[in-house]
């Protein structure tokens, strides 16, 4: 099987195949793995700080001497007063649920919540010299954009229908990742003019792939050899899997996200805003019971991403402490990887492998 095209040119890469960026699970060992075997691994460093972004790349690179990929969340940082109207209802609501749980944890003052913004981090991965940076949640602003670019960064953005590519293209992006709806994690969605985009990645590769020039990395409920073959087929120049990673060696999950992972069926996730304030998808859990009945039935509003997960970090920190998968995310896809492999690159070679034993449609 012949697994180049231009894009695995473009990256510097054997194999079409990116490691999702999954901040909370994804490790610098994870990303090198994937890298080290010709793959492309991506460091997720959406909101931390410039000092945390640092370490973490400076880590990757002890690991692979391989192009890797480093993750920035593309959103607005929160400024305006409104935005925090309902924080302090909800900080309370959540002290009182983890104190009938048995998941108490010390709480912040909302005050001292420190948010960063993707602008913060750019200098860093232009001092480190970054040569694939991906993005999601937005659009990286146009200046930023024209330094990425001045440098020979290739920019890959994120979409989740056919306009927001068209809008990444128009940018100047070098590659899109089509997120379907089957996509684990947050939705990269940014437009504020229509509802969520949910379509499956069956329907959307190929649309996008007919309305934008530039390549596809197709995203959502792909999970073994097959998933991968049809990824191609519908237009794909490559494929993007984080679920199949969390359960690995390398991976930061707690034992019991890894657990839950290996028995989930394809009805156990659900898209929510519960632990962030932005839509993603992963198992439910009583956590996201227990607030979706809280808000239908005294109307407490959920703030909005990133505030909702400042209000959620300790308690879900608290929450692995206890490997306790009630209160804590459990991003996942709708489709679970469902082989063999233990370490990251043995899921990575077992991936390549399923797809090359199949017979050509």
């Amino acid at each position: 099987m012949n697994w180049q095209n231009g894009l695995t040119q473009l990256l510097g890469i054997t194999y079409p195949i990116i490691q999702a960026p999954m901040l909370g699970v994804t490790t610098p060992e994870m990303v090198a793995a994937v890298s080290n075997l010709g793959g492309l691994g991506s460091l997720p460093v959406g909101g931390l700080s410039p000092e945390k972004t640092l370490a973490l790349i400076k880590k990757t690179k002890s690991l692979t001497q391989r192009p890797f990929a480093v993750n920035l969340f593309a959103h607005d940082v929160p400024t305006d007063a409104s935005a925090f109207a309902h924080a302090q209802s909800m900080a309370e609501y959540l002290e009182e649920l983890a104190q009938k749980h048995s998941v108490a944890f010390q709480s912040q003052p909302i005050s001292d919540f420190q948010f960063y913004s993707y602008r913060d981090q750019v200098q860093v991965l232009l001092d480190e010299q970054i040569q694939i940076v991906s993005f999601t949640f937005g659009i990286l602003a146009d200046e930023i954009i024209a330094l990425f670019k001045e440098k020979g960064v290739v920019l890959i953005g994120t979409a989740t229908c056919v306009k927001e590519a068209q809008i990444l293209e128009e940018k100047g992006v070098d590659a899109i990742t089509a997120q379907g709806i089957e996509a684990g994690g947050h939705r990269g969605s940014f437009l504020a003019d229509v509802e969520l985009p949910q379509i499956g990645s069956i329907a959307l590769i190929p649309q996008m792939a007919d309305q934008v020039s530039i390549p596809i990395l197709a995203s959502g409920g792909i999970n073994d050899g097959r998933t991968i073959r049809a990824a191609f087929i519908l237009g794909a120049a490559a494929v993007q899997i984080g679920t199949a990673f969390i359960a690995s060696s390398e991976s930061s999950a707690i034992p019991a996200y890894k657990a839950a992972l290996k028995v989930a069926k394809d009805t156990d996730t659900v898209l929510t805003r519960n632990f962030s304030g932005r839509f993603a998808r992963g198992i439910q859990n009583e956590f996201m019971r227990e607030v979706d009945v809280e808000v239908k039935q005294s109307g407490r509003i959920i703030p909005q991403y990133p505030i909702q997960n400042s209000l959620t970090t300790a308690l879900r920190a608290e929450s692995q402490k206890q490997n306790n998968a009630q209160f804590t995310n459990l991003w996942s896809g709708q489709s679970v990887y469902r082989g063999t492999g233990v370490s990251s690159a043995d899921v990575f070679n077992d991936l390549v492998r399923q797809t090359e034993q199949l017979k050509s449609f």
